[in-house]
């Protein structure tokens, strides 16, 4: 793993200094930002895919906003999302924020008023329709189409899903017991809690139960054992609902993203096919996490309150529920008529009013 630590101790503004790329070559910097493992991988990854290939060669001392502003450019073009731009920007001007505190540098380019940061993304969530969820659903393989049922009728992440053991299923009772996600810690596979240990009880409607038993039946749990948390973690054994295609240990996020959930994205009519030689286009709009989003919509149209949904999907916050999904809530006009209608049934005339509301 690349972990982030300055190696030249030349003076700030030296075009000596080592390039950007020797920044990533150590575990100092990173682990001062977080101990979660997950996280140090996310950055790793951004910063190895979006930002090292166009600024890694420069020497430190050498940077002006110019270069930012040129990358930022390039950055567009390969990145279509903005709010997945900013989080990469943000990365990099933490990168040099921390280059200044340690007199690298006289000033972090990322912060001249000359360049312009991507939009965090105000856009809307669009969830799929039910009829595209479904389309998707058909298009997986058969040992995997439960998973569309677990992430659009029960609102799991995808670690939640590829994590869920079979005795947390509680069919007796209508619920699932949400305590185990599978991860990635330094490009290994590991068992930790949910995320921010959301640990939590989640509704299992009956036609999401016939589901996981008639694929219990033609795919049996898999006993997987990995390490908890980190790679030199305990082990522990679970009996996985799902496992890779051979049945040999845990499924890999990566893995499932490129080689199965995107290709049903292309048989369904999500995404074009790739042209020959190249990768899938990036599509995370259409992730397994659409379908966490179908199913807050499907809650919210039949009325479910924010506070439940949100504990069901595992948010620390309701409040940020809430400013996610607010636009999906039914409008409130209609349940004002009805409620106000009522008032009037069972009287004799509408001119005489009702006679529940006399006083008000």
């Amino acid at each position: 793993m690349w972990e982030l630590h300055f190696v030249s101790r030349g003076v700030a503004g030296e075009q000596g200094l080592s390039p950007v790329v020797d920044l990533v070559s150590g575990e100092k910097w990173l682990t001062t930002q977080t101990t979660d493992l997950t996280t140090r991988e996310s950055v790793v990854s951004q910063l190895r895919g979006h930002a090292i290939p166009y600024l890694g060669s420069r020497p430190l001392g050498s940077f002006k906003p110019e270069h930012i502003r040129d990358w930022l450019s390039e950055l567009e073009r390969t990145v279509p999302a903005s709010s997945y731009r900013r989080v990469i920007y943000n990365s990099v001007s933490t990168v040099f924020n921390a280059a200044v505190d340690d007199t690298h540098l006289t000033k972090n380019p990322c912060h001249a008023r000359s360049v312009r940061p991507p939009e965090p993304g105000k856009g809307r969530i669009v969830p799929w329709t039910g009829e595209r969820t479904f389309a998707v659903r058909s298009a997986l393989p058969e040992c995997y189409r439960a998973v569309v049922d677990l992430g659009g009728g029960c609102g799991l992440r995808q670690g939640e899903i590829f994590g869920l053991p079979d005795d947390e299923i509680k069919f007796h009772s209508g619920w699932l017991h949400i305590a185990y996600q599978v991860k990635v810690a330094n490009g290994r596979l590991v068992f930790g809690p949910p995320k921010c240990n959301k640990v939590r009880d989640v509704p299992l409607p009956d036609r999401v139960a016939h589901v996981l038993k008639r694929h219990r039946e033609t795919v049996p749990p898999v006993e997987v054992t990995l390490p908890w948390l980190r790679p030199d973690g305990p082990l522990v054994t679970m009996r996985l609902l799902f496992t890779r295609p051979d049945g040999n240990g845990a499924v890999r996020r990566t893995d499932f993203n490129t080689h199965v959930w995107k290709s049903a994205l292309v048989a369904a009519g999500v995404i074009p096919e790739p042209e020959p030689g190249k990768r899938h286009q990036a599509a995370r709009e259409h992730g397994m996490h659409a379908l966490r989003h179908f199913y807050a919509s499907v809650l919210l149209d039949a009325g479910e309150n924010i506070k439940a949904l949100s504990t069901y999907l595992g948010h620390t916050d309701p409040g940020f529920t809430l400013r996610v999904y607010t636009h999906l809530m039914p409008s409130s006009d209609s349940r004002t008529r009805k409620a106000v209608d009522s008032m009037y049934a069972g009287t004799d005339s509408l001119s005489d009013g009702p006679q529940t509301a006399q006083g008000l």
